[in-house]
């Protein structure tokens, strides 16, 4: 098995979330793989502006999560271990780069429904809340 540690952000745009399409119509949040060391910090902000054209800054770290599938490419199974990150834009507006075809903020409750997997829903709800805390105590 291939393992992979991996970084990932939760946008948070005013009351909106940022989530993307992918080409298996599957609605996820961006994420992407630590190389050579790198910072996780720096792989999820880099992975948000690469994958949604949007500049965020990290607000805290949100957590773990883990996922296990079979790569056909790689003909073996991949497990990926993503820290999570809130993170906060100051601005609206995305574009999906490949192999995404559609991102946008959508609110909390319509972003609950269009998350593919249960674990990013149960991310999303626990961040959501993180966040709007914070935001009270601003």
């Amino acid at each position: 098995m291939l393992f992979r540690s991996c970084a990932g952000g939760i946008v948070f745009y005013q009351d909106q979330v940022l989530l993307l399409k992918n080409e298996k119509d599957e609605w996820v949040m961006p994420k992407g793989v630590i190389r050579q060391g790198n910072d996780p910090r720096a792989v999820a902000l880099s992975r948000v502006r690469e994958e949604a054209g949007v500049q965020a800054e990290i607000v805290m770290s949100a957590g773990e999560t883990c996922y296990e599938f079979f790569s056909v490419t790689r003909r073996q199974p991949v497990c990926n271990r993503i820290q999570w990150f809130v993170m906060e834009s100051a601005q609206g507006a995305c574009t999906p780069a490949e192999p995404f075809v559609q991102a946008g903020f959508f609110g909390h409750d319509e972003a609950l429904q269009l998350i593919t997997y249960t674990q990013d829903r149960s991310l999303l709800a626990v961040s959501w809340e993180k966040y709007r805390e914070i935001q009270r105590k601003m």
